[in-house]
Parts: C-alpha cells; sequence; structure tokens
C-alpha cells in the first residue's frame, strides 16, 4: 500500500521570524531523543466527517502554521548550542492517500506509524505533518503528527483549543508564551535565579537517597523493553474512595500506590518518581504552543498506611511540580557532581506521567466498597510493545481507560534487563492492590 498518493504544498505567512537558542523544555526532549535515539513524534488520528473536503483541510493546515511559530520553526540541532529559527513564510505538504472503503482505517493507521517513526527533517523541514486518506476523492480520515521539540502532549490540546480562532484575518491575538520569546527569557537572571532553586532543590532531594534502585532480573529478554498495558475499573474507583476520605487528589493516591508497589518489587525505599510536570500553571504558559514539560523530582516515603502516604505524596508532589523548571545543561551539572561527590551515580530513572485530566477527579459522592469488589475481576493485564530502548528503567504512563466503564489504563515501559517481567506484572497487580486495599480496609499497611 502506497503511503502517499499525491501532496498539496500549502503556503503559509506568519509573524515573529527569527533566531534563537532553543528553550528548557526543548534542550529537556532532545537530550532524551538522543539518549534514547526514538523520534517521540506525537499526534494521532481522527476520522472526519462527509462534508470535510481536501481544500478545507489544506486552508486549516496553512492558517494553522501560520499562526503558530512552533510549528514553522527550522531548529539547527548540530550547532553548539543548538539554534531554531522562526520562518516568516513557506510551505508544508498536506498528504494525500487513496484508499478502498474498506481499507481506508488500515491506511490512515499505516500513514500514522509512518509519521510517528520517520524523523523529522529538522534542518529544513518543519516539525508538522498532516496527511488525509480519501475514499473516491472524499476525505474519511485526518492523520496528525508533529515533533515533540514543536510542542508537548497539553500544546497539541492548546492548538485543538484554538481552532477556532484560524480566521484568515487574524483577529484574535495568539494566547500564551511562544518558544522563541520564552528562549530569549530563559537567559534572563530572573530565569536563572529560578532553575538555581529548582536545582537547589533537587541536589538536596537526591543527597542522602540510596544509589541504587533496581537489581538485575533473573529473565531478561529481547528487544530488551517491554511495555505491559493493565486496564483496572476497580482501580479507578478504588483511587476515588481513597481521595475522597484523604481530601487529596487520585493522582496523588495513584503516585502513592505506584511507590508501595514499586517498593515491594524491588526491595528498595524511599521510592522515586521522575514526575512529568507540564508547568502550564506557570504565568502566560496554559495556552503556549510549545513544549514546556520538564521532570521533577519526587521521593516517596512508602512507611505507613495508604492515606499516611497519599499524604506525603500530596507535599512532595507538589514540591517537584515547583521546581521541574530548570535549564538542562544545569541539571546535568548538578548529577554530574552529586555522584562525584557520592562516588557513584544515583539511579533515578524511575517515571510517572498521569495523562488523565478531568477524568481523575473526585466525585461528590465516592464508589462503596461493594461497587470496588464488583470491579476486580474486569481487570485485564496484556503485554503489547517491545523496543530496544526507551526513556527510563521504569517508565509508568497512566490514562483514562475507554470503554463501556469507567477504569484506569497503567502502561508500564521496564527494562526487562532490570526488572523481570514477572516483576513488572507485580508492580502493575501491586499498584491496583495498594489502592483497593486502602479502599477496603482504612488504615490497614498494604500487603
Amino acid at each position: 500500500m502506497p503511503l502517499a498518493t499525491s501532496c498539496l504544498a500549502v503556503p503559509f505567512h506568519g509573524d515573529g521570524a527569527g533566531t534563537g537558542p532553543l528553550t528548557w523544555g526543548q534542550r529537556e526532549i532532545w537530550q532524551t531523543m538522543r539518549r534514547t535515539g526514538r523520534t517521540l513524534n506525537i499526534g494521532g488520528t481522527v476520522p472526519l466527517g462527509p462534508d470535510a473536503t481536501v481544500a478545507e483541510l489544506a486552508a486549516t493546515l496553512g492558517r494553522l502554521v501560520s499562526r503558530h511559530q512552533a510549528l514553522r520553526t527550522h531548529l539547527s540541532l548540530t550547532e553548539d548550542p543548538p539554534r531554531q529559527t522562526v520562518a516568516a513564510s513557506g510551505v508544508v505538504n498536506l498528504d494525500i492517500v487513496g484508499s478502498s472503503s474498506d481499507g481506508a482505517e488500515a491506511a490512515a493507521e499505516a500513514l500514522r506509524s509512518h509519521y510517528e517513526f520517520t524523523p523529522f527533517d529538522f534542518e529544513t523541514g518543519f516539525p508538522v505533518r498532516w496527511g488525509v486518506v480519501t475514499v473516491d476523492d472524499v476525505p474519511s480520515h485526518l492523520v496528525v503528527q508533529y515533533s515533540h521539540l514543536a510542542v508537548d502532549g497539553l500544546g497539541i490540546e492548546a492548538l485543538v483549543r484554538d481552532l477556532p480562532h484560524l480566521d484568515p484575518a487574524g483577529a484574535v491575538p495568539v494566547a500564551g508564551v511562544r518558544a522563541l520569546e520564552l528562549a530569549h527569557r530563559q537567559a534572563l537572571p530572573a530565569e536563572r535565579r529560578h532553575s538555581a532553586k529548582s536545582l537547589r532543590y533537587w541536589e538536596a532531594a537526591l543527597r542522602d537517597l540510596p544509589a541504587a534502585r533496581f537489581g538485575t532480573s533473573d529473565d531478561p529478554r529481547t528487544p530488551r523493553f517491554w511495555e505491559l498495558v493493565c486496564h483496572s475499573p476497580a482501580l479507578h474507583l478504588a483511587l476515588q474512595v481513597v481521595a475522597a476520605r484523604t481530601g487529596v487528589e487520585t493522582g496523588h493516591v495513584l503516585l502513592a500506590a505506584y511507590g508501595v508497589a514499586l517498593s515491594r518489587v524491588t526491595g528498595r525505599a524511599p521510592s522515586v518518581a521522575q514526575v512529568l510536570v507540564s508547568n502550564r500553571f506557570r504565568p502566560g504558559f496554559a495556552d503556549a504552543v510549545c513544549h514546556l514539560t520538564q521532570p521533577g523530582i519526587c521521593v516517596i516515603d512508602v512507611d505507613g498506611d495508604l492515606d499516611t502516604v497519599a499524604k506525603r505524596v500530596w507535599r512532595a508532589a507538589t514540591s517537584a511540580y515547583l521546581h521541574g523548571y530548570f535549564d538542562p545543561a544545569d541539571h546535568r551539572a548538578m548529577l554530574d557532581r552529586l555522584a562525584a561527590d557520592r562516588g557513584e551515580p544515583i539511579d533515578i530513572s524511575c517515571f510517572v506521567n498521569d495523562r488523565r485530566g478531568p477524568s481523575a477527579a473526585v466525585p461528590a459522592v465516592p464508589p462503596t466498597a461493594g461497587q470496588v469488589r464488583a470491579a476486580l475481576p474486569r481487570t485485564t493485564l496484556r503485554w503489547d510493545r517491545t523496543l530496544p530502548t526507551y526513556d527510563g528503567t521504569f517508565y509508568l504512563q497512566v490514562d483514562a481507560g475507554g470503554g463501556p466503564e469507567d477504569a484506569v489504563d497503567l502502561a508500564i515501559w521496564a527494562d526487562t534487563h532490570r526488572l523481570s517481567p514477572a516483576q513488572v506484572e507485580a508492580c502493575a497487580r501491586g499498584i491496583e492492590s495498594a489502592a483497593v486495599e486502602a479502599a477496603l480496609n482504612p488504615g490497614v499497611r498494604p500487603g
């Protein structure tokens, strides 16, 4: 199946052309891309209604790129330091893939996969890919991918929110800070002081932390990194019960359950998580179309019942969010200096990315114990993708589970040379059981 049967050149014209350094968020994700060799392209597929036309989609693409500087940026990543240049005008492509009606969905997935795993040409191209699948020349699916250097997940949400403002006259100003503006701001003394404060917090959190987080797996696999997906309606309900009782958000209860489960499996305490910080709570950042996400360090004291651990996590995670905004070069220097002082590096390659958004809210009336128990048999686990490399030893991504009932989906990527598949399954089960035990038996220590 050909990936594109034709290509439509879409012109754009926008303001704010110029050149400058990368932002801290861009440099952070570029380090991850270089370390792992992964593209980290993000996006998805949208089924289209019967009234969609190729001409309208091309016009939308042109207006979107014209309006948002992040989508018309060249990146010179081989320079030291790397630079970015916003173009005032140019052309992006709208790929068009012809398909039969029964093959349109497969054609869209093939194009999405091609977009995701093909690196962008940062030097001469732009960090946006749009393609449309047509059936008898009528669009059926829109496929979109962006470079993670241009936008993060909440940056894509900001793009979607801005779609009603894509009028040709540009009557509504663009909301939120732009990457080039932010990069210049981050070189000023006020932002440098903020970075230094964040890194002092990191160093204090790590200075007395035991260095080793994992042992050696007794069941290593090839490819090395495996993904386990756990779909749990019971976890969704149990988090709500504990959150309502303790007054902390469900995300903090889940982070506490993660800490308890990982400590059980590895025998290491306290647990550690690099939580992904959106930084969208900072002034001017909420509607920014750029990459702002950086990690924050969260040390989890797992001693006590889950209510107690969750309340500690609330304080630790809040501090992590406040200190997840820093210069990555200074961060790397701090970690190297700390390793030299201690005579060994500290393993903090554990990440938690909770992407549930509004579904993580606590209802006015929490679920009953009977509802939690009844949901337990509907938990499912399945092994999914494998890769030769990934972002860390243990990476937990949390999403709202789809299907006929509300659920939590845990996607755990793990290094099978450090954690066996059986241990990874025990982690997933342990997160669920820690929350369910706390929901059914308040005050009882997990396990």
